[in-house]
């Protein structure tokens, strides 16, 4: 078949059709524009992530495509367990339900909501440039659009647009993964476990799945010069295979998110802003509701005629979201930094009070202003002027 390589008009263009740009994409095309998504890979296919989907990920997925999130194929866990240094801190039984999804399973769903709303299919085609006025696909085609919405992920060729590269190395995360098989797996009855201090500023995480389990570590790039050597103990800990040649990277923008997402009509959302929680890693919700923020502002500044006001109102919605990010990455010291992680894993082995607001933060129950302010009350002030004086590479 011949490919069209006349120029499209379109009025939003959404390069990256995982959570963040498909919910963009169901958006606004709901709403009558004419959007194209664009992504180099044909749905389904394989994406390195844990695939947590939280209760707040359940609440946006609600909010934003008006139905309950399915959950036939994930594993839907009452149960965690909480580890560190091979010693179980806690196993919590009756926690609001998690669901652990496979993101091969996920994206697609969301790409066909997004189709079904009404977007313009250009998946399965990567770009060959990309400037202020649109994109050039390798098959000659080129899409322009008055707004640009970047939903591109970790490497996002649009924020390297942008700004000159993706993400700063000194201060993103990284975690590796492997999927362990159906023969290497805990029995399926076993919870979704979580190990502090699996690596440096991060953690460890073993997360049961319909066919096989998750297993990663991440954290901070910078003080982590041999995450190989973390993922390898980390395995041997869990009785896995330990063999490097599964393992699979990728960049975490683990609490490193853009303060100026984007600029005049092309905006960045989901990972490619950077907008991953810094203490649990979640990373599908904000993404979701990111995209949402996005494509609505885009219709706004469209309707008024001034595509170039789409960043500063897109800017203005995720104030609230870069407030609690702000927030919890002053809290993540308490958690991660290596001077204040044992002090903080007997309090959290000792209160069922920390415990539960933890839950209630994964399930989305909780915000960060209001989990700081319970913590702040239980902390001497001094110990916090220590803290934040330490807080390292954050």
């Amino acid at each position: 078949m011949t490919e069209d390589t006349s120029s499209e008009p379109f009025d939003i263009v959404v390069i990256g059709a995982g959570p963040a740009g498909s919910a963009a994409a169901f958006c606004a095309a709901r709403a009558g524009l004419r959007v194209a998504l664009v992504d180099k890979a044909r749905f389904p296919r394989d994406k390195l992530c844990g695939g947590l989907f939280t209760g707040r990920s359940r609440a946006y997925y609600r909010e934003i495509f008006g139905q309950e999130f399915e959950t036939d194929r994930a594993v839907n866990l009452s149960e965690i367990e909480f580890w560190y240094q091979d010693r179980r801190l806690a196993r919590l039984s009756d926690i609001p339900p998690v669901n652990l999804t496979m993101r091969r399973d996920l994206d697609a769903t969301l790409l066909d909501h997004a189709l079904a709303a009404g977007a313009e299919d250009f998946t399965g085609r990567a770009i060959a440039t990309l400037d202020d006025a649109g994109v050039a696909l390798r098959n000659g085609t080129r899409l322009e659009a008055s707004v640009l919405i970047g939903a591109d992920g970790v490497n996002s060729i649009t924020a390297r647009h942008l700004f000159g590269a993706p993400f700063d190395k000194e201060t993103i995360g990284f975690g590796l993964e492997i999927e362990a098989t159906p023969e290497e797996q805990p029995p399926k009855d076993h919870p979704l476990r979580i190990d502090f201090a699996a690596a440096t500023w991060g953690y460890g995480w073993s997360f049961p799945k319909q066919h096989s389990t998750t297993v990663g570590v991440g954290g901070l790039h910078a003080p982590n010069p041999d995450m190989k050597a973390h993922f390898s103990t980390y395995l041997q800990s869990l009785d896995l295979p330990d063999d490097t040649r599964r393992f699979k990277g990728h960049y975490l923008p683990f609490g490193d998110f853009r303060k100026a997402p984007g600029r005049a009509h092309i905006l960045l959302a989901g990972d490619a802003a950077g907008l991953v929680d810094p203490i649990t890693g979640e990373g599908i919700a904000l993404a979701m509701k990111s995209g949402q923020l996005a494509a609505e502002a885009a219709m706004a500044a469209l309707r008024d005629g001034r595509p170039e006001t789409a960043y500063t109102r897109y800017h203005t919605a995720l104030r609230d979201m870069h407030r609690s990010l702000r927030i919890a990455r002053m809290l993540r010291p308490i958690i991660f930094a290596p001077r204040w992680q044992g002090a903080f894993t007997r309090t959290f082995e000792r209160s069922g009070t920390v415990r539960m607001q933890y839950m209630r933060l994964l399930a989305g129950e909780v915000e960060y202003p209001e989990l700081a302010r319970a913590v702040l009350r239980r902390l001497p002030r001094y110990l916090m002027n220590r803290i934040r004086r330490s807080r390292g590479p954050i």
